[in-house]
C-alpha cells in the first residue's frame, strides 16, 4: 500500500510514520523533514498516486490571544486542507480511502458523559470550528469523487513526550509544582497514540466518524500518580475545592490575565467524556488503558 501522510513531523504524525512504515510505502509531506516540503497553509502541493491519503497535519495546543494568533488555525486546518484537496485534483492523484485526523473539540463542550459521534458539533472556539469547517469540507470532496471517508476525532493524545497540557503536567510533576485540585477526581478522555496509529488502516478501509477513546477514561488524580511514579516523584499533593474556589474568584477579579478563574476552575473539574462504542463495533478498536502503557 502507498500512503500519504501530512503533518509527518508532528506529535502523533511522527508515530504514524514510524508505525505505518512497517507495512506500507509512506510518503511524507510537511513544512520541513519530509520527501515533499510544502506549507500546505500557504501550498497546493504536487502529489503522486497513493492508496490512502492520512490528514494528520493541524494546528492546536495554543490558545490564541490575537487576531493574527486566531486567523492561523484556520489558515493551518482549514486552508491547509482546502489545499490538499486542490493538491490532488491538479495531480490526478485520487486515492481510494482518505483519513482526516479531527478531534472531540468540534462538540464545543467542557463537560459531559459518554459523547457520540451523533452530538451537535457547537464548537465556537478557533481551534474546534476550525475542526469543523476542515471535516465538512473532507466529507463533501469525498463524496464527490467516490473517495472512502473516514474521520477521526481524538481526544488528550498520550504519547511519549507530548505537547499541550499533557507536556506541561509531565514538567510540572517533575519540577515538583503540580498539585491536583478538589481531589482531582474530574474523568477526561484519552487515547494512545500509538493505538490510533495502529487503527488507521482497518478505519480507512470501513470509512465513517469516530471517536477513539481508551474506553477507561483516567482522572487526573490517576494520571498524575501514573506520571509520577515514572519520574520517581512523590504523588502530587492536592488543593481542597474551597481553596480551589477562593483562588477562581480573585481570578475572576483580576481579569483576563490571571492564570486561573472560575472558567476554568469549572473546566477542570467537570468530567469530559466520550463514547467510542462506534468504533470497537465496526473497527474492533480494542485499545490499551493509559494507564497501563503509558511510557513517557
Amino acid at each position: 500500500m502507498d500512503i500519504i501522510l501530512t503533518g509527518s513531523t508532528g506529535f502523533l504524525g511522527s508515530l504514524l510514520k514510524q508505525v505505518l512504515t512497517e507495512e506500507a510505502k509512506v510518503l511524507t509531506l510537511a513544512r520541513h523533514n519530509a520527501k515533499v516540503i510544502c506549507d500546505l497553509s500557504i501550498q497546493v502541493p504536487v502529489l503522486p498516486n497513493a492508496d490512502l491519503i492520512i490528514h494528520s497535519a493541524g494546528k492546536a495546543h495554543s490558545v490564541p490571544k490575537t487576531p493574527e494568533q486566531i486567523q492561523e488555525f484556520f489558515d493551518v486546518n482549514v486552508k491547509g486542507t482546502q489545499n490538499l484537496l486542490k493538491g490532488i485534483e491538479q495531480s490526478q492523484a485520487f486515492p481510494k480511502a482518505f483519513v482526516f485526523i479531527s478531534s472531540v473539540s468540534v462538540y464545543g463542550l467542557d463537560k459531559g458523559e459518554s459523547i457520540k459521534e451523533s452530538n451537535p458539533l457547537n464548537a465556537k472556539d478557533p481551534y474546534g470550528s476550525s475542526k469543523i469547517q476542515a471535516e465538512e469540507m473532507v466529507q463533501d470532496w469525498c463524496d464527490k469523487n467516490s473517495v472512502i471517508c473516514t474521520i477521526l476525532r481524538l481526544p488528550l493524545l498520550v504519547g511519549p513526550n507530548p505537547p499541550g497540557n499533557l507536556g506541561a503536567m509531565i514538567k510540572a510533576i517533575q519540577k515538583g509544582y503540580y498539585m491536583n485540585i478538589a481531589g482531582g477526581l474530574a474523568c477526561k478522555s484519552m487515547v494512545l497514540a500509538e493505538d490510533v496509529a495502529k487503527i488507521i488502516i482497518r478505519a480507512s478501509e470501513i470509512g465513517g466518524i469516530y471517536n477513539l477513546t481508551d474506553g477507561y477514561h483516567p482522572n487526573f488524580k490517576e494520571l498524575s500518580k501514573c506520571i509520577a511514579q515514572q519520574l520517581n516523584k512523590r504523588n502530587p499533593l492536592n488543593i481542597p475545592k474551597w481553596m480551589a474556589v477562593l483562588m477562581a474568584k480573585t481570578g475572576d477579579l483580576l481579569g483576563g490575565k490571571a492564570p486561573f478563574n472560575s472558567y476554568k476552575l469549572s473546566k477542570i473539574s467537570a468530567d469530559l467524556t466520550f463514547d467510542d462504542s462506534k468504533a470497537r463495533e465496526a473497527l474492533g478498536w480494542n485499545p490499551n488503558k493509559v494507564l497501563e502503557a503509558f511510557k513517557i
